[in-house]
């Protein structure tokens, strides 16, 4: 079985599609896999690690805020579909599976010009502008909300599978992780930006640093990597003093584990860490980042808010005596963290990898 997957430009993208990959290469013995990205996404590293081919095309995605620059955009689509063209006819794929970002816009017009079955996945809740644009080229449009459906226009080719979540956070064991973790007998508190980081959360942490109660709670802290250094010159310059199991990292490597052992999530809500979260049955409280298009990360963490999953606090309110109270509450009814968490483990769709390839199988 040959497969060319597309999806760029953030992890959220790249890290569903290597999961789908890595689930059929599990399932069959011929299995062959090339990707196709840009040179300025995070594909170029995330790929090449994964050991996975990738080829580049040169695409953009559409400027809403200056229509005049959209001309060279349309130059560089019609480019990019000859481009991808050509990587499809050389490469053959029995199937093009697309996971979002503007570089799966013109794989999907190539495999409609060649007829070859296509899917694309689209992760958040409202679908953004690649998915709504290339829906009528797909064989299926995966979607992981039954409520995406409803802003879709080919409601028949809708397959509700959830996010393809990593195996090892289906996997992973919360004693054992604890343990792993060397973590004592208190509350634990994971609290990150996502992949990249970010500065609001980083702030409002700074300032919880000053407030905290140490040793009430153990907290690990990614700054992200771009931010790091930012986070300990604040931390020096200002004499904060890091209270008792707090643990400032400028990357979690172990995130499986960390989410894992958490009794409460802080972060971002970016569709995958959402579906990580819920698959774990973990309490959280998410911060959508307002810099994402149509705002899709507080459409995410509304949906987890209105069924009893998560608080949501938006940036505008954000500061670290709201953040520190926040979770002091949450950690102070076992109850209520075990009913978030119940409430989570029921948005969980953790068959996505396998709804997926049941799809491919169909032909």
């Amino acid at each position: 079985m040959r497969i060319l997957f597309a999806g760029g430009g953030t992890a959220g993208h790249i890290n569903p599609a290597l999961s789908i990959a890595n689930y059929i290469k599990e399932q069959e013995k011929d299995f062959d896999a090339l990707f196709i990205g840009t040179e300025r996404g995070l594909e170029r590293k995330l790929v090449p690690v994964a050991d996975y081919k990738i080829k580049y095309i040169d695409v953009l995605g559409f400027n809403r805020k200056n229509l005049l620059k959209n001309v060279s955009v349309l130059m560089k689509l019609q480019k990019a579909k000859r481009d991808t063209v050509k990587i499809l006819k050389d490469f053959a794929p029995d199937w093009v599976v697309c996971t979002g970002g503007y570089v799966s816009g013109p794989v999907m017009l190539a495999a409609k010009k060649l007829g070859i079955p296509s899917i694309i996945h689209e992760q958040n809740v409202y679908p953004g502008l690649t998915v709504k644009g290339s829906e009528r080229y797909a064989t299926y449009v995966a979607v992981s909300f039954a409520e995406t459906v409803e802003h879709l226009k080919c409601k028949d080719k809708c397959v509700v599978t959830g996010n393809p979540v990593r195996p090892e956070i289906l996997k992973a064991d919360k004693k054992k992780a604890r343990e792993r973790l060397g973590l004592s007998d208190k509350p634990f508190v994971l609290v990150f930006g996502g992949s990249l980081g970010a500065k609001k959360i980083n702030d409002t942490m700074l300032g919880m640093l000053k407030i905290i109660d140490g040793g009430s709670m153990d907290i690990l802290f990614g700054t992200g990597d771009r931010n790091y250094a930012e986070v300990a010159e604040t931390i020096k310059s200002e004499g904060i003093t890091i209270p008792e199991g707090v643990k400032v990292v400028p990357y979690i490597n172990n995130m499986s584990e960390a989410m894992a052992a958490a009794d409460i999530v802080v972060s971002r809500a970016g569709a995958i860490t959402v579906s990580e979260i819920a698959a774990l049955r973990k309490p959280s409280i998410l911060i959508p980042s307002p810099n994402v298009v149509r705002n899709h990360q507080e459409q995410n963490a509304r949906e987890f808010e209105k069924n009893g999953a998560a608080e949501v606090i938006t940036e505008d309110c954000l500061t670290a005596e709201k953040l520190y109270d926040t979770i002091k509450r949450m950690l102070k009814s076992k109850e209520e963290l075990k009913k978030m968490g119940e409430n989570a483990a029921g948005l969980a769709k953790i068959n996505a990898l396998s709804d997926i390839y049941s799809l491919i199988k169909t032909r």
